[in-house]
């Protein structure tokens, strides 16, 4: 068996307070607390059924029973109460002490007919129906705990006993919705690895999978029980190679010492993993965390962190994905209750320091360990604490702009039993975890996880293309090493490279929106274009592969700036006679804006043009109006007039020969060629 799921050794490296306070066991408070307790609506017990407590059984709990209460050797108190038992079946106290005794090993199920007869005898203890609610829950009783709690808070005398009440009435009112929450999930045991011993606390690592076992001969007397130690065995996959499957070196596994959780640093150069628990009965009893670094290929002597707390357990080791930080659970005085999730980062001497409680957000009155951040910085632990369906669940918490949520991974990866020591091996697809949970090979097992919702299909969007010159002829020839900028709508810069020698470039971009292309190099035109990836993302259900893209092309050609080169821009239409801009104009105006703005140190020459068929004088003095019209819009929108010339040409510059002599021989088409708005740049340098 093992001590709620944790640390090392299946009992020892458990929070000595895991569920409740030592006060509340056997050995250190020798009378009960007082509650008054109405009689039980389950089980009808009567409210002073205590009164029936005989002498015989008074005098039957002998001195050594409190001795393996007081250290922490459950298993063999079991024994003997359940001798006491077999000649006194419904003695309240030893009822209780069995229950609390199961409830410390882990095994919750067990404790609920033991919980039933003491309070059916009603033995009275403040956090006797608290612990029957959770035992309750291991066996997806949970109406049944609910209505225990229910009843509890009415005559709860400790303020902060109720309040635990009313937060786990609270968490079970949200396992509907966490119901919900089911994923497509192939779980496997690792068949050629669990043993009916106890395998947990996965860490995955080049190919490896390390992990805790308690399959050592030699036993750990104080609590007769093998030691914890750590193994590796190389995978195929998912698969372990069982011919591989070896004990870590005497490095790491002391002998009659407990190892447990291991991780390494992203860069494997460093070696964080748990140790504690001497055998004896004068030992210290706790668990630290002790680190190895490797140079030249060898591992140093292990050595304490800094970082622990010699009077709590210190255990379960991950580092971030950067390995400058490192998350640890521990059940250190200042905590908010049980054991609870802490970090600690390498300050610039390059040591361990900087302990930090992760707050309330992650930790709660009961207890949070097993923490593993993920390669998109989420993190993953197991907690008894919020809302989950018995023992241990396995949770994510994800920090958004400093809100912290927490979720349960949901029905798909736990169950009733201690679900903990979740790490991935290829995220977010699959990885492994531990669990106790029915149909395993004994006490805790290791299990492999293929996540198969189609919502972690993956999908990437791709922008390519090619940058081009524009010539002449209005032809194209491949433009290279040229600076291509990614904007979003607000043309705040999202990215920029440079276009290779062949003139290919590409960014990633995501699906559902807007942005500009703006391509730029010396001697040539700026040039903007807008691109969207609005209404072209694929749907989730459509995706076959894990690993999808999409590519948008989108090739840019850049005009070469060439002095009192004229350029027409189109569509500039004025009424009959009239200089004033109108609204169709202004949209073509407002392009040439763009192309101003775009690039800043060109200065341009606009200048109008008119057909032939009014007087020569007023068709000058058209133009002239026209396009200072053109330049006021212009510069109404924020470009400086000394970049600005207006010019008018009248009809000194038809490009048709339709002349005063042919004015009757052309078509309106023909005349409209020659009504033309332009400009060139008739310098560049200035802005």
């Amino acid at each position: 068996m093992r001590k709620n799921g944790f640390v090392f050794l299946v009992i020892s490296f458990w929070m000595l307070s895991a569920c409740s306070s030592q006060e509340n066991f056997l050995g250190v408070q020798e009378e009960p607390k007082t509650v008054n307790r109405p009689s039980n609506p389950t089980l009808g017990a009567p409210q002073n059924a205590a009164d029936v407590l005989s002498k015989e059984i008074e005098e039957s709990t002998p001195k050594e029973l409190k001795a393996y209460a007081e250290d922490q050797n459950y298993t063999q108190a079991i024994e003997e109460f359940k001798e006491l038992l077999a000649e006194n079946p419904n003695a309240p106290d030893i009822n209780f002490y069995t229950a609390e005794s199961y409830r410390k090993l882990g095994d919750l199920r067990s404790s609920v007919p033991y919980y039933e007869k003491a309070i059916s005898a009603g033995y009275e203890d403040e956090e006797l129906e608290l612990n029957y609610a959770q035992a309750l829950k291991s066996e997806e009783k949970y109406a049944e705990a609910k209505q225990v709690l229910t009843n509890y808070i009415n005559y709860a005398s400790l303020e902060i006993y109720k309040q635990r009440a009313e937060r786990e009435l609270a968490n079970l009112d949200k396992l509907d919705s966490i119901s919900l929450y089911v994923r497509n999930v192939d779980l496997k045991p690792l068949e050629g690895i669990n043993s009916d011993k106890s395998e947990y606390s996965p860490f995955y690592f080049e190919n490896k999978l390390y992990f805790v076992s308690t399959r050592e001969e030699n036993t750990f007397e104080r609590f007769d029980v093998p030691f914890s130690d750590i193994y590796s065995v190389d995978l195929d996959g998912l698969s372990p190679e069982a011919s591989t499957l070896a004990k870590l070196p005497d490095l790491f596994n002391t002998p009659n010492i407990n190892e447990g959780s291991i991780a390494f640093s992203p860069d494997g150069n460093t070696v964080v993993f748990a140790k504690g628990n001497p055998d004896g009965k004068k030992a210290r009893r706790s668990v630290d965390l002790y680190f190895a670094t490797k140079r030249n290929g060898e591992w140093s002597n292990p050595q304490p962190m800094p970082i622990n707390n010699p009077t709590a357990w210190d255990t379960s080791p991950a580092f971030n994905q950067a390995g400058t930080t490192i998350y640890f659970a521990s059940d250190r005085p200042g905590g908010y209750g049980g054991s609870d999730i802490y970090r600690a980062t390498i300050n610039a001497r390059g040591r361990w320091a900087d302990v930090t409680n992760m707050g309330p957000q992650i930790n709660t009155a009961e207890d949070e360990v097993f923490p593993y951040v993920s390669p998109d910085n989420k993190l993953y632990f197991a907690s008894s604490g919020h809302a989950g369906f018995g023992m241990l669940d396995l949770f994510v918490a994800e920090n958004s702009g400093g809100v912290v949520t927490v979720k349960n991974l949901g029905p798909s990866f736990n169950s009733s039993s201690d679900d903990f020591g979740l790490v991935y091996s290829d995220f977010p697809f699959e990885g492994f975890y531990t669990s106790n949970r029915p149909g395993g090979s004994g006490g805790d097992d290791l299990y492999s996880f293929v996540d198969n919702t189609p919502d972690l299909k993956k999908i990437t969007y791709v922008l390519k293309g090619t940058t081009y010159k524009l010539e002449e002829d209005s032809s194209q020839t491949i433009l290279g090493e040229v600076r291509v900028k990614l904007l979003d709508a607000s043309e705040q810069l999202v990215d920029d490279v440079l276009s290779s020698r062949g003139g290919s470039y590409s960014f990633p971009v995501d699906p559902e929106k807007d942005y500009f292309l703006v391509a730029e190099k010396e001697d040539f035109f700026t040039t903007r274009k807008i691109f969207s990836t609005v209404g072209e993302g694929i749907p989730q259900e459509e995706l076959i592969e894990r690993f999808n893209e999409k590519v948008f092309n989108e090739d840019v050609a850049l005009e070469p700036i060439i002095l009192e080169k004229a350029i027409v821009i189109p569509n500039i239409y004025y009424d009959l006679d009239r200089a004033e801009i109108r609204s169709d104009a202004a949209l073509e105006l407002d392009k040439l804006v763009q192309l101003l703005k775009d690039n800043p140190t060109i200065h341009i020459e606009l200048s109008s043009h008119t057909d032939a068929r009014a007087p020569d004088e007023y068709n000058l003095t058209l133009s002239q109006r026209r396009a200072q019209a053109a330049v006021d819009y212009v510069a109404s929108k924020g470009i400086a007039r000394t970049r600005l010339v207006a010019k008018g040409y009248g009809e000194t510059q038809l490009i048709n020969g339709c002349t005063n002599e042919r004015v009757d021989e052309c078509t309106e088409e023909q005349h409209q060629e020659n009504r033309r708005t332009e400009f060139k740049v008739i310098e560049v340098g200035k802005n």
